[in-house]
């Protein structure tokens, strides 16, 4: 009966003395650690409190009074809980909190990473079926020689890419609009990624239509084609007719897209964050940065009640500005979702396979609608700070008359007015061959480093506008390459809004070559803004920007006497003080901190060492067990200790980042 009961409360005991022993290491450590960290040191408190005991309990048990009894007990928990706490320190200064995850991350990064492992060997097979196996040897290959050559390859990467998913198709889609970094075999190639993907099977359509609209969709549509019109990397469009007859189009989003584009996006960030960590190149462009406003476009896109607001958005823009001739689609909110939009159809032809359209119109008309799409996106930019940042020929509209319609809105830029009045400037001051006045918008634009030589920065770009600016210049694409890498000379930083419009700009300089191959983007785009700038000089615009900036300033004009009064005062009377706040810099506070943490570990080191030395020179005392002393082991002990904090206050020292 007392063995069995003694059986039943042991492991409560247990369990009671091991978070008792984790409650006085955290109140005696002060410091808050994990909790796996404070249950192991506590385990290992209570497996140690018995030896310890019997070390300092003498031979014959029976000599031992309670008083006594108390004394030792105490003492031998007190130790335990000091050397479960050296343990924790220790364990913190070989693994610091955070270095490790806990079970619930462990068992969850695993699972990222078998899934990770296999998408990897997805893509590797994915790469080696279309005959690309050779670009991932790590060394430089011959590129192809032959247009014919450059042709099979652009169609293979293209495969390659279709099949490799959303996020490859949206890489596929960006350098589809750099005809300034690939050969025009390649960009051609790949424009057949911005409408022409893989469908996806009706049943599945089928399936996502009746989970998001939570009824049969035959009771909302009186008719749906069940053949795509578009097959796009996110989602697919399919025409469709209301119940009350009205011709929509609905967006339905492909079935699963959302754990595969994490799981792309995932290995996406972690290459960035490698290449900035390992390149010269990759920290010069920020690639980490890059990386990751590219996953947040992409997840933006995945939701389309982003894209439904943002048509909202710009209908609003363009309602402002009716002559250029574009429009958006209207969404139905009743009846769209996160996965489903349903928008009015547009009439007109994809702009990518509309050269028969463009072929009715002569040079001066085919002009004209490239002018109207410029300045529709000056206007986005400039006026209303919305802006569609991915006008490649798919996602545009091209009607029998001329008139054009903006599709996939699923990210577009927005930027503040200071930003525009900024991007106006320099569109301006570029106007004028101001290379000054260019550097100053520019400045004002990026973010700039503790030291710029402007007056190089100033010769780069006066040579720029030079080059590039001159009137009857048709070469936008590579002046925006040029002003980047003058960026990236200067150790300028691009802000991801900024980032956008210079994206915008050059997706529609391929656009505009569609509609246009003449067609002047540099210089278009100078007038337009010179155009836009003389206009908020009329005097009406003039007036309203004079009472709204006195409506700013006469409150401080009002308040400025009754400052300077008081400053007068304390001037006279001897109270002027002046408030300083010490290290309100992160860097500054980072700096002290880590001066004052080696301070702190090259005291305590030798102050080890010091103790370490008068122990092991005492001779008796008490005694662990028959052959070994307490002083002498304690002095090891703390010698060890201060070996290894005078170790890490040396490599501190010694190390060159």
């Amino acid at each position: 009966m007392e063995r069995s009961l003694s059986a039943v409360l042991f492991v409560p005991v247990v369990v009671v003395t091991v978070l008792a022993f984790a409650a006085i290491i955290r109140r005696l450590l002060g410091v808050r650690v994990g909790l796996v960290r404070t249950l192991l040191a506590a385990v290992l408190a209570m497996l140690v409190t018995a030896p310890i005991l019997s070390a300092f309990a003498p031979s014959d048990p029976a000599t031992v009074g309670g008083g006594e009894a108390f004394l030792l007990g105490t003492a031998s928990l007190l130790v335990a809980a000091v050397l479960a706490m050296a343990s924790l320190v220790v364990l913190e200064v070989l693994l610091p909190t955070g270095s490790l995850p806990g079970p619930v991350e462990a068992w969850r990064d695993a699972r990222r990473r078998v899934e990770r492992t296999r998408r990897y060997s997805t893509i590797v097979r994915i790469v080696l079926r279309h005959g690309l196996g050779r670009f991932l040897r790590g060394r430089s290959q011959p590129g192809p020689t032959s247009a014919a050559a450059r042709r099979r390859l652009a169609r293979s990467l293209r495969a390659a890419l279709d099949e490799g998913g959303v996020t490859f198709v949206k890489i596929g889609q960006l350098l589809s609009t750099r005809r300034d970094l690939l050969p025009v075999e390649f960009a051609d190639e790949l424009t057949a990624l911005q409408d022409r993907a893989t469908p996806v099977p009706w049943a599945e359509i089928e399936a996502v239509l009746t989970a998001e609209l939570g009824r049969p969709f035959d009771e909302v549509f009186r008719r749906i084609d069940r053949d795509p019109l578009a097959a796009a990397s996110v989602a697919q469009v399919h025409a469709a007719q209301l119940v009350d007859g009205t011709e929509v189009v609905v967006k339905v989003q492909r079935p699963g897209i959302t754990r595969v584009v994490e799981r792309d996006l995932d290995i996406l960030l972690r290459l960035g964050g490698m290449l900035e960590e390992r390149t010269t190149w990759g920290r010069a462009f920020g690639v980490r940065g890059l990386a990751s406003g590219f996953a947040a476009a992409l997840r933006e896109e995945l939701d389309f009640t982003v894209e439904r607001d943002n048509l909202r958005a710009m209908a609003a823009a363009l309602a402002g500005s009716p002559e250029h001739g574009v429009r958006v689609p209207t969404a139905y909110p009743a009846i769209s979702s996160e996965r489903v939009l349903v928008m009015d159809r547009l009439p007109g032809t994809p702009l990518g396979a509309a050269a028969p359209v463009l072929a009715r119109f002569d040079e001066r008309r085919r002009a004209e609608i490239a002018a109207g799409l410029l300045d529709c996106m000056l206007d986005q930019i400039l006026v209303h700070g919305v802006f569609h940042v991915d006008l490649h020929p798919g996602n545009l509209l091209l009607d029998d008359d001329g008139s054009l319609g903006l599709l996939d809105l699923g990210s577009v830029g927005r930027i503040d007015p200071v930003t525009r009045t900024a991007i106006g400037s320099l569109l301006l001051a570029v106007g004028r061959g101001d290379s000054v006045a260019v550097t100053d918008a520019l400045l004002q634009l990026l973010d700039r480093p503790g030291d710029v030589d402007e007056r190089e920065l100033q010769r780069v770009v006066g040579a720029l506008i030079v080059r590039y600016a001159a009137p009857g210049s048709t070469v936008g694409v590579a002046a925006v390459s040029a002003l980047l890498n003058t960026f990236t000379a200067h150790g300028l930083g691009v802000p991801p809004p900024v980032a956008a419009v210079f994206r915008a700009v050059t997706t529609l300089e391929g656009t505009l070559a569609l509609v246009h191959p003449e067609f002047d983007l540099v210089g278009q785009a100078r007038a337009s803004a010179g155009r836009r700038i003389a206009g908020t000089l009329t005097p009406g615009n003039l007036r309203d920007t004079l009472e709204q900036e006195l409506s700013t300033i006469l409150p401080m004009l009002r308040g400025l006497p009754r400052r300077i009064d008081r400053i007068g005062d304390a001037i006279e009377h001897g109270r002027l003080r002046f408030a300083v706040r010490l290290f309100a810099d992160d860097q500054d506070r980072r700096l002290v901190t880590g001066l004052l943490h080696q301070v702190l570990l090259t005291v305590i080191g030798a102050t080890a060492g010091l103790m370490a030395t008068l122990l092991l020179g005492i001779d008796g005392g008490p005694r662990v067990s028959t052959g070994v002393a307490l002083f002498p082991l304690l002095g090891y002990g703390l010698l060890v200790v201060s070996v290894v904090l005078v170790l890490r206050v040396l490599v501190t020292v010694f190390r060159r980042d």
